[in-house]
């Protein structure tokens, strides 16, 4: 899959703001600094690295750690520390889930496309994926991961929030600015412009998709978004979104359209959002016990 590598620098009163394509979404890193050469060097930075964990970990290209993975047929694959500490988080996500936050759940792709054309699967398509699902089946020896043949992991579900704070780190290696990074409704900010100017951000309203229907303001930390108002498929009446239960091969039922959560990291917020639709009509309480804060639609 070939990558856009074109970026966009423009000044926005008293900071500047970069943008870029990058894991399928629009990308943007705002700036509160004066110097337009600074401004320019943060953006390359931002940029690379959010090309370079594309490259590295997308499903989409022959050379990705996770193509070389998925391809294995049941040999072990040595990974290099940066994945090894990936997978330590995934595995971890599936043990705290019960199993529902599952990397090799994204074979049920295969059943479910969503697609202008797609249609609800058949229950001998998803049950023939079943087998292929599941982490307890894999074997992970730090540095050496085991699959069975056939069986696939997709770093998706964590891998944008994973840089989105990689990328916050390293911009604050080299100025001490305010700064936000935006990967695709992932954020994570390190402060606001200043005491009485948080950052605004905007939650879209899910019937026009072009209003704002909740204004948040974040002066440091993150806000991560899970949901299935972008990929859903409506058969027979029914809405089936992209979220699954890996179990059971069917989307989760009764689940809020999108939930968005606010942590200290990305990282964490993307956990405990995608956690919580996981868990359908338990979302909100699940949330509520987390005793973080989050902003659910249904």
């Amino acid at each position: 899959m070939a990558i856009d590598r074109q970026t966009q620098l423009v000044s926005q009163g008293d900071f500047w703001v970069g943008r870029f394509s990058a894991m399928a979404s629009g990308c943007e890193v705002l700036m509160h600094v004066n110097d337009e050469s600074l401004a320019k060097d943060l953006l390359n930075v931002a940029a690379r690295e959010a090309w370079r964990i594309e490259q590295k970990y997308s499903r989409y290209r022959e050379d990705s750690i996770v193509s070389r993975i998925n391809s294995a047929a049941g040999k072990s694959t040595e990974v290099d520390s940066e994945t090894a500490q990936l997978l330590d988080f995934a595995f971890q996500c599936y043990e705290l889930s019960g199993g529902l936050f599952d990397i090799s759940s994204g074979i049920l792709r295969q059943a479910w496309p969503f697609s202008s054309s797609s249609t609800q699967p058949s229950h001998d398509l998803i049950e023939s994926l079943l087998p292929l699902i599941g982490l307890e089946k894999a074997q992970w020896l730090a540095p050496y991961l085991t699959l069975p043949a056939g069986m696939q992991i997709d770093f998706g579900g964590i891998g944008k929030e994973y840089a989105v704070d990689r990328t916050l780190g390293l911009l604050l290696n080299i100025s001490d600015a305010a700064i936000l990074v935006n990967f695709g409704g992932d954020i994570v900010c390190n402060k606001s412009p200043s005491s009485d100017s948080p950052w605004r951000i905007g939650i879209e309203d899910l019937e026009s998709q072009e209003e704002v229907q909740q204004l948040l303001e974040l002066t440091s930390g993150a806000l991560a978004t899970s949901g299935n108002t972008k990929r859903y498929l409506i058969s027979n009446g029914i809405r089936y979104g992209h979220v699954f239960n890996p179990i059971t091969g069917w989307p989760i039922e009764v689940a809020p359209l999108s939930i968005t959560v606010a942590e200290g990291n990305c990282t964490r917020a993307g956990m405990l959002a995608t956690f919580a639709m996981l868990q359908g009509e338990n979302a909100e309480n699940f949330l509520d016990q987390q005793e973080v804060k989050y902003w659910a639609v249904r």
